[in-house]
């Protein structure tokens, strides 16, 4: 595989955080406007997410670490609202971590340290 070509997956999960991030900040836009609580760091947290998903397609290494810790982030906030809702995230965390870090996608990133 070329360094030059990104992993599918990362390509799902880049997608599936910009997708996150976008939806979620038109979504949440008018708690924002209420001016309700939290509704800055709600926003703040979506739009984190579409920044990762650009850097995940731009193939920044930091963009991976970053993708984990937005996603531990949300295993704790919702171990605080339900263990399903906690498992479900700690799922998603580990499905993103072996796809961010296999060593296709590891290729792939490391590309831009060679440059």
């Amino acid at each position: 595989m070329s360094t030059n070509k990104r992993p599918l997956p990362v390509i799902i999960i880049a997608l599936l955080y910009l997708a996150v991030g976008i939806i979620g900040f038109v979504y949440h836009f008018r708690s924002l406007l209420a001016w309700q609580q939290d509704s800055v760091w709600v926003e703040a947290t979506e739009l984190l997410a579409a920044v990762i998903g650009v850097f995940l397609l731009r193939g920044h290494n930091w963009a991976r670490w970053l993708a984990l810790a937005w996603m531990a982030f949300h295993v704790v906030l919702s171990a605080f609202d339900s263990y399903g809702q906690a498992a479900m995230h700690l799922a998603f965390l580990a499905l993103i971590a072996w796809a961010l870090f296999a060593p296709a996608a590891g290729r792939y990133f490391g590309k831009r340290a060679e440059a």
